[in-house]
């Protein structure tokens, strides 16, 4: 099973991460915050944004937004092994 393992903001509601395969990437914010929903209000503010944390290898929030990690794998661009 894929695991996010490190997460570091880039700029732009953009963040660059690793996976426990060896796999890196960036996962967009933007495209997320495309879509409506009462958990997704905060993240438009790019100093909320940068607040994410991994917890149990996802991408989470403080709000208790959690972004899988096999989602993740699937949407990052650049997706290669270091």
């Amino acid at each position: 099973m894929i695991k996010l393992f490190k997460a570091r903001y880039l700029n732009d509601f953009q963040i660059a991460v690793d996976f426990s395969d060896g796999k890196e990437g960036v996962f967009d914010g933007r495209v997320l915050l495309q879509r409506t929903g009462s958990l997704l209000e905060p993240l438009r503010d790019e100093n909320y944004f940068k607040r994410f944390f991994i917890d149990a290898g996802a991408l989470c929030w403080p709000n208790g937004l959690e972004l899988s990690p096999a989602r993740l794998y699937e949407t990052c661009r650049t997706l290669e092994a270091v």
